[in-house]
């Protein structure tokens, strides 16, 4: 089934994220170097925000670098700082024309000082657009987001601006960084592995999920269309019956 079929039937998620997992295993099992394997990966972001946009989907959230990757070798966190730029000056004024909004989600003052102005940059020249929004995971763990989350509460409550009733799960997630968009319908997740790592836990309670055992620079718009061919034949329930 192509694109144009798709969305005749249907049934198409509002809100997709993803977990896009395996560069750096695809670098190696083609023996190229890990910087390969990311720089692929980087191409498989821009097809999917096609493939999404084609499909009417309004919502794209991507774990591109969680807290956890700032453990990795200083040489890969660089090159990956470095390629986020990179990718920043060659896909922006397509992103922009195809009025895709830039969202970042996570700890901007975590980054190094160029990368930073180019998130930046994007974000504003962005701000206007609405057919699809890309919200960027990047120095983000859900963990890290929830305990943000009670911080601000706390404060609210202690400044009189809330009282204890009106905390519910509603009035809580507009503490999160997602506070503006939908919960996601449907995550994926690349290369077979099954585990959030510390991706969105809040937000995934009633999520569909996929799981592809295509590493991630092998994730095209076949594997994509496979991923919402499934979410179609779900029955959501939440929890009702």
């Amino acid at each position: 089934m192509n694109i144009e079929e798709l969305v005749k039937s249907g049934n198409i998620p509002n809100h997709v994220a993803v977990i896009m997992d395996g560069n750096r295993r695809w670098a190696k099992k083609n023996m190229l170097t890990t910087k390969f394997g990311h720089k692929e990966g980087a191409l498989r972001v821009i097809d999917l925000v096609k493939a999404c946009s084609e499909l009417n989907i309004k919502y794209l959230s991507i774990y591109a670098f969680s807290t956890e990757n700032w453990g990795r070798e200083k040489p890969e966190i660089e090159y990956l700082m470095n390629l986020l730029i990179e990718f920043i000056d060659k896909e922006l004024d397509y992103l922009n024309e195809n009025n895709v909004k830039i969202k970042l989600m996570g700890n901007l003052d975590d980054l190094p000082e160029k990368t930073r102005k180019e998130v930046v940059r994007s974000i504003d020249l962005t701000k206007n657009n609405d057919k699809l929004i890309l919200n960027i995971a990047l120095s983000y763990g859900s963990r890290t987001e929830i305990t943000d989350a009670v911080k601000k509460v706390l404060r609210d409550y202690e400044n009189n601006k809330i009282n204890i009733d009106d905390i519910n799960e509603e009035s809580f997630k507009k503490y999160l960084y997602t506070y503006d968009m939908p919960d996601p319908d449907l995550l994926i997740r690349t290369s077979g592995e099954m585990r959030l790592s510390n991706f969105l836990l809040y937000q995934v309670a009633y999520t569909e999920f996929y799981f592809a055992d295509v590493l991630w620079p092998e994730f095209n718009k076949d594997e994509f269309i496979k991923a919402i061919l499934n979410f179609q034949r779900r029955k959501r329930r939440y929890g009702k019956n």
